[in-house]
């Protein structure tokens, strides 16, 4: 552990710039809100409150070129190649819920039967700076997924505002060779302690400043998993649903994605990976135009199932919710992921 002052921090994001494509919070002056994008050491912002966009764009963008070939019609073969983005990429200030979003994509891209090469060439040139949230945002629910305020893992450093100082946690061996370049002064135990109450301080205050979101799952997860959950709630959810997409495009855990194959003039054709939704109807349809998830409470139901279900959880070893709130700000139905735990959970008390 280390102490670094708060005008050092500038210096660590410097550094990081010189080596890396740095990405970070920063407070756009037009809109006034917070994005995660391309910065520099000067306009990334650790005080920032949850970006609006979720950083699992940097290692899993939203249009992606993953794959090429050629055909030879007289030689009757393919070349075929694999394309890789070999820029290392550093993601400054990055708080607890989406560092457990990004665990999650790691899981699903990396933990499975089948390893995403493009995906893991992604994350094995990355550098994590995590910040831990000693103060919750209005929309934030983390305490109810495990996911927050603080970060116990996956960060190559990890920083929290001490108030007059930061404290650095090494997370990697990488992490350590380099905030050890900086000769900042070691942490004691002391300050290690100073963290954990201002941990459990911010717990204490999501019941007061957390209000725009409440989403208390354990029980709900029960409900999902077993399926005890009337049918008049998902129709009475998905009648809400206008199948933006939205919901799915904002989450830091959602992975679904289509493939779909551009050709040029030159004669090459392009392999491209884009996001998708579950909420779209065109999701599930079959060849033929066979649909089993027609009804637009069916793909709700699925959402959710995938959210909230001890399946979902023993593939992500946690649940598929980290509690940023980002569907509950983007949904114009009212139907983010809070507002359906309310649902279901007034069911249950009735």
């Amino acid at each position: 552990m280390y102490l670094i002052k708060r005008d050092d921090i500038k210096k660590i994001a410097h550094a990081l710039e010189e080596k890396y494509t740095l990405y970070g919070p920063y407070l756009d002056e037009v809109y006034g809100q917070c994005f995660f994008d391309i910065v520099n050491g000067d306009t990334v912002n650790v005080n920032a409150p949850i970006p609006t966009n979720p950083p699992k764009q940097v290692v899993f963008p939203h249009l992606e070129k993953i794959m090429q070939y050629k055909y030879d019609k007289k030689a009757k073969k393919a070349d075929i190649a694999m394309l890789f983005d070999d820029a290392p990429r550093a993601l400054f200030g990055l708080r607890s819920c989406d560092l457990t979003g990004l665990q999650c994509i790691d899981r699903f891209f990396l933990g499975q039967e089948f390893v995403d090469e493009v995906y893991r060439h992604h994350r094995s040139r990355m550098f994590i700076v995590s910040n831990t949230c000693v103060v919750p945002f209005k929309q934030c629910f983390c305490v109810c997924t495990d996911s927050g305020p603080a970060a116990n893992e996956g960060y190559d450093i990890n920083l929290t505002d001490l108030g007059d100082s930061y404290l650095a946690e090494v997370g990697s061996e990488k992490g350590k060779a380099f905030i050890e370049a900086f000769h900042f002064p070691a942490a004691t135990d002391e300050h290690a302690k100073l963290k954990q109450k201002l941990v459990e301080k911010s717990i204490t205050m999501f019941e007061d400043i957390a209000v725009e979101s409440k989403a208390w799952v354990s029980r709900v997860m029960n409900r999902v998993t077993t399926g005890f959950i009337k049918e008049e709630i998902w129709e009475y959810i998905g009648n809400q649903c206008l199948e933006c997409g939205a919901c799915s495009y904002v989450c830091p855990t959602c992975t679904c994605f289509n493939i779909n194959d551009a050709s040029t003039v030159e004669g090459n054709t392009y392999r491209l990976r884009t996001w998708d939704s579950c909420s779209y109807e065109g999701y599930s349809r079959m060849a033929g135009g066979h649909n089993p998830r027609k009804p637009i409470e069916d793909r709700r139901n699925k959402r959710f199932f995938c959210k909230l279900s001890y399946s979902q959880s023993k593939k992500y070893l946690r649940p598929g919710c980290v509690g940023c709130g980002r569907c509950a700000w983007v949904c114009p139905g009212d139907i983010g992921l809070p507002n359906v735990v309310t649902y279901i959970r007034r069911e249950i008390h009735e």
